[in-house]
């Protein structure tokens, strides 16, 4: 029991899990059931279906029957109960019932329950309908157990809130004071948009409009009336650009990644504590004193044990080089310091590959070890034979985006075919073999080392980027469903070969005449959860929607407050993080554990390195090799490497934190 007990324990600092659990041999075994990794995967198999009903409901893009989408969503609301009665059965009464997130899915899950109910009821009786509850669907993934790094991102948003109300608020006195002299400086002209009708006449319409051009999807046409009647109006429009686009936004991005900065690392302390108070629970179920009144130790048996029960799957080779990191005197035991450093050795990304002999070698040895076999291998190794076949390469990728119409072009690149393989006809099949050979172009980049830096940062951070794309989605998937309910029907899409009268207005007399309808812009719409995300993604990129013109002026708000939520928000905490991570893995050395490993295997093995894209460091020991990616595996272990300069010593505690379960919304400090 008290390897099971440990095996929770580090497990819990490793993956940086935060709840408190009764320690009795059943409920272990219930914790260790609920982290399982089938069972994580299950929960979110649930919570994908659970958001994809969106495509089978109407407005559906594969309309199904209300009692097959009914029944799935029962099946789903179902699920996360059992989830959260297992949850209850492990937690204390007292625990469960202050976190928030517990309560937030205990809620969610009633109020599907209610909307499905009163849904069904109208709907079988005829009556119109809205599936309100629709909306909530993305707080289970945000509330989940494991969606502690989206609630992480959702915290940075809380915390950085109140700053970017304060400059919000300034902005938005700008745009209403240019607004204001806007309507005085071109109103009383008599000037006319292209489209004939007044400009800047209404102060409302100004202050839209001025606002839209923050986000540049109307520059130049909203200055262009101005413009064309006096050179001098565009001073108007260039101090507006410089104060509020290039002033105000860099504001935003500063509050931004201040007020991040501030608050991530307090976040990243608290988690340390919380990680190393883990591990050393841990440590004191498996130590022993070494001698009378001597030093309590972990002996290599039980720590062997231990990685076991946590990583069943690690080879040996890989186990005796982790033990040989903590253990560098060779004494047989480690104590406290080198036990907890556990969880973030574990975290380093080091994968065993087993060495095989090339088939040739197995299946005709003599011809493989022959004298013309040595030199073919000779000079296929040999680096110029490398630079060569990339020349060949880059060669073939400037004669694919040239005119393949012109012969001289067309069979050069037959030509280059033949020097790699035969055998394929059609245009087509040629044009995706060359595309995906120029692929390979990649490895130019890595042999220029501040290149290669780079690459790697991208390949660090992409876990992050899929947290923040998670964010992305949960905020995309509200404004759908609220999207969906207020615009759906409003503008229809007819297919080109459609003879309707109806296509030159997008199926609304509203925007007869309108530039959205002469730009075609009718498959922009909200009739479907797709065609919604497609619209909010194009909004993103400030994009312009014509939806005020089919529904009422008011609907601007909802565009407005997207734009305020993801592109000032979001998009700005996301830049924040990037910019920390990238500066943090462009600049700041490995860490001790990293350098340690390194030497390690650089002590273990004698072997010359070999070639591996993005050059990890690999070594052969035992017919295995070992590839060591410098950096951590996971997002918390990045964010530790951030301040991990800043973390003091005096954080190395085994008093437990006030709180170490580290809640949504709230986050408690120790």
């Amino acid at each position: 029991f008290k390897f099971d007990l440990a095996t929770v324990y580090v497990s819990d600092a490793q993956y940086n899990r935060n709840s408190v659990f009764d320690t009795s041999p059943q409920t272990v075994r219930l914790y260790l059931l609920y982290n399982h990794w089938f069972m994580q995967m299950l929960v979110y198999v649930f919570i994908i279906v659970n958001l994809a009903l969106a495509l089978f409901e109407d407005p559906a893009v594969v309309p199904l029957p209300i009692w097959a989408t009914s029944t799935t969503e029962i099946i789903c609301l179902s699920a996360f109960t059992v989830r959260m009665i297992h949850y209850a059965k492990i937690i204390p009464k007292d625990k469960f019932w202050k976190d928030p997130k517990n309560i937030c899915i205990i809620v969610v899950v009633m109020l599907s329950f209610i909307d499905l109910t009163i849904y069904g009821a109208l709907k079988s009786t005829g009556y119109f309908a809205i599936r309100w509850s629709r909306v909530l669907r993305p707080l289970l993934l945000v509330n989940v157990t494991e969606g502690r790094q989206l609630r992480r991102a959702f915290r940075s948003i809380r915390n950085a809130l109140p700053q970017i109300a304060y400059v919000f608020l300034l902005f938005m006195f700008s745009v209403l004071v240019f607004s204001l002299v806007a309507l005085k400086l071109f109103g009383k002209r008599g000037l006319l948009t292209i489209d004939g009708s007044p400009y800047f006449t209404d102060y409302v319409d100004i202050v839209f409009d001025l606002y839209v051009l923050v986000t540049t999807a109307n520059s130049p046409d909203v200055m262009m009336p101005a413009y064309n009647y006096s050179d001098s109006f565009t001073i108007f429009f260039i101090l507006y650009i410089v104060i509020n686009i290039y002033t105000f936004m860099s504001f935003f991005l500063a509050v931004v990644y201040s007020n991040y900065k501030k608050h991530l690392k307090e976040e990243v302390r608290q988690l340390v504590k919380a990680r190393r108070f883990k591990m050393c629970r841990a440590f004191s179920l498996l130590q022993e004193a070494r001698g009378e009144g001597g030093e309590p130790v972990v002996t290599q048996a039980k720590w062997n044990h231990l990685v076991k029960l946590i990583k069943p799957n690690i080879s040996i080779a890989h186990r005796e080089l982790l033990w040989s990191v903590l253990d560098d005197q060779n004494k047989g035991h480690i104590g406290k310091f080198a036990f907890v450093q556990l969880a973030d050795l574990l975290s380093i990304q080091v994968i065993t590959v087993k060495s095989q002999p090339h088939p040739i070698h197995i299946c005709f040895p003599s011809m493989y070890n022959s004298p013309v076999s040595r030199f073919i291998r000779y000079v296929v190794h040999h680096r110029m034979f490398v630079h060569v076949y990339d020349l060949i390469i880059l060669v073939n990728a400037v004669f694919i985006g040239l005119d393949e119409e012109n012969p001289v072009v067309s069979n050069a690149e037959w030509g280059d075919l033949v020097l790699y393989a035969g055998g394929y006809t059609g245009r087509q099949i040629l044009d995706i073999v060359f595309i995906l050979r120029v692929l390979r172009l990649i490895r130019l980049v890595d042999t220029i080392k501040r290149f290669r830096a780079i690459i790697n940062t991208l390949i660090k951070i992409g876990p992050t980027i899929l947290t923040f794309g998670q964010l992305i989605v949960v905020v995309y998937y509200i404004f759908a469903m609220v999207g969906m309910e207020l615009f759906k029907g409003k503008v229809q899409f007819f297919e080109p070969n459609s003879t309707s009268p109806d296509q030159e207005y997008c199926g609304n007399p509203l925007l007869k005449g309108t530039t959205f309808a002469k730009l075609n812009y009718c498959k922009n719409n909200f009739n479907n959860v797709v065609s919604s995300f497609i619209v909010l993604l194009e909004l993103t990129v400030v994009n312009q929607c014509g939806f005020t013109a089919v529904t009422h002026i008011s609907a601007r708000i909802f565009f407005i407050l997207f734009h305020i939520v993801v592109v000032i928000i979001i998009i700005n905490i996301f830049v924040a993080f990037i910019l920390e991570a990238f500066l943090v893995e462009y600049t700041v050395d490995k860490s001790d554990l990293q350098t340690s490993l390194e030497k390690k295997i650089e002590e273990l093995e004698l072997n010359v390195q070999q070639y591996v894209p993005f050059r990890p460091a690999i070594k052969s020991i035992e017919g295995l090799r070992l590839l060591y990616f410098p950096g951590s595996r996971t997002v918390d272990g990045l964010l530790q490497r951030m301040f991990e300069t800043e973390i003091h010593p005096e954080d190395f505690e085994e008093e437990e934190p006030e709180n170490i379960n580290f809640s949504n919304p709230v986050f408690d400090s120790v």
